[in-house]
């Protein structure tokens, strides 16, 4: 019988279910952090409940921990407490800790892909909304509540009702100034933000099968933003040889029998879905967020929608406005979206042998210890410091207003980040999401311009 990418997944993770109601669904691997767990443990203490299987988590640090100093006491009353908080619940338990310092530290939904945690066909939870990253991997992989973290902390279970499903399909290639940034930044823009509210959603077409598997993580990533419980990209060769650097990853599970389930985690043929979406990978352009949710984004030489109210009384735009010219103060690169050595990467290659804008403070926030490592290795990070970056330690940073990486009220900041909401990177401050490869122009220039028009200009910067 053919089956779609999710269902191959779902149906064997399936413990037992309710007809036309919830299924109770086993948990491959669950992800912690400092800020939503603390509830959790105080729960199962609470009810005398036991860590049911310890070696099907990790923890880390990274949503509410400085960027600057860590070998420093946190100076923070609030992050010191949880991030001491974690590292006692998790001796108490006997779970993998990644504090600060330690060498596999970082971002949550980095550092699993990266320590080969995160493997295709798996079930994946953590208590973070961002979680849809992992679907890069062909995984079910969904945010969930403090309580549903203490639910399979103590059983390695979930009951959930089976989300519909969704195909959104490219038809051919982008040009070259176009990222994976830029092509979920468009679904968004076309869908909706509440589009795919109660789907998990499949990503098709030869844009995604040529993408990196850094690439694929961007796009699942930003699944959220458009309401969707997760993404998912099948399983092709370059997720098999993604695996073949993960040094960390235990060889005695790539066994013929693991293999053999990988390659067929893909969606068979005449198999129909609950909605489909084609667009033309063609008609997308660099784009730029201009409102306070990540639909609202277009064509970077675009100009501001007339019907649209939030730009003009929060963003300060008016209506046909054009962003071109626009003046920034802060580009912040970094984030579970954008914080792969690939990111930095292409921002190294626009900058090198070039100076930021006087009045731009560029902050790059490498996403694990793995990623600084190897940046240093390169020599990524004396490139991007020349050139007057900030080269930050691991964390979440300016992503959100949640650690000592707040902007002013009122600042514009160029976000490789995955949301713009109000006040999101601090009281009044206003994001413009964009790609890496934007960011890093627009901290040179200091101001936005066409991306389009500056390729020749973007090919010359790693050369002079």
């Amino acid at each position: 019988m053919s089956k779609t990418l999710f269902e191959k997944v779902w149906e064997s993770h399936i413990i037992d279910s309710i007809p036309k109601g919830p299924s109770v669904l086993y948990i491959d691997r669950h992800f912690i952090h400092e800020v939503t767990s603390p509830q959790a443990f105080e729960e199962l203490k609470t009810r005398v409940l036991l860590i049911f299987k310890k070696e099907r988590m990790i923890a880390t640090v990274d949503h509410n921990v400085p960027t600057k100093n860590q070998h420093l006491p946190i100076l923070d009353t609030l992050s010191k407490k949880q991030v001491q908080i974690l590292f006692e619940n998790c001796k108490i338990n006997g779970i993998d800790f990644f504090g600060l310092l330690h060498k596999n530290q970082g971002i949550v939904h980095i550092i699993g892909p990266e320590l080969g945690y995160t493997l295709p066909g798996m079930t994946i939870v953590c208590g973070d909304s961002h979680t849809s990253t992992h679907g890069a991997f062909s995984a079910i992989a969904f945010g969930i509540g403090t309580r549903q973290v203490a639910m399979v902390m103590a059983s390695q279970c979930l009951v959930q009702k089976k989300p519909k499903q969704m195909r959104i399909h490219l038809i051919g290639l982008t040009k070259i100034s176009v990222s994976p940034k830029d092509v979920i930044l468009y679904i968004i823009s076309k869908v909706g933000t509440d589009g795919a509210v109660g789907y998990f959603v499949e990503y098709s077409g030869k844009i995604f099968r040529k993408m990196s598997m850094e690439g694929r993580m961007t796009i699942c990533n930003m699944s959220i933003e458009m309401g969707a419980k997760g993404g998912l990209i099948a399983t092709d060769k370059t997720t098999l040889n993604y695996f073949n650097k993960i040094k960390f990853i235990p060889k005695n599970i790539l066994l013929e029998e693991a293999l053999y389930y990988w390659r067929r985690l893909y969606t068979d043929t005449d198999v129909f879905v609950d909605r489909e979406y084609h667009f033309y990978a063609s008609d997308i352009s660099p784009m730029i967020t201009y409102g306070t949710n990540p639909g609202m984004s277009f064509n970077i030489i675009s100009r501001i929608p007339k019907n649209n109210v939030d730009p003009q009384q929060y963003m300060g735009f008016k209506a046909g406005y054009s962003l071109i010219g626009l003046p920034i103060q802060y580009v912040f690169i970094g984030s579970c979206t954008n914080s792969r050595i690939e990111d930095l990467r292409i921002v190294a290659h626009v900058v090198k042998n070039r100076k930021k804008a006087f009045h731009v403070l560029a902050l790059i926030v490498p996403g694990s210890r793995q990623v600084v490592s190897q940046a240093k290795k390169e020599g990524l990070d004396i490139i991007l410091k020349q050139s007057g970056f900030e080269f930050r330690e691991p964390g979440c940073s300016a992503c959100l207003g949640m650690n000592e990486d707040k902007l002013p009220f009122g600042a514009y900041c160029i976000s490789t980040s995955n949301r713009n909401f109000i006040g999101r990177q601090g009281f009044g401050a206003r994001t413009l999401l964009a790609s890496p490869l934007v960011a890093s122009i627009v901290a040179i220039e200091g101001k936005i311009i066409d991306v389009n028009k500056h390729m020749s200009k973007i090919e010359r910067y790693g050369k002079n």
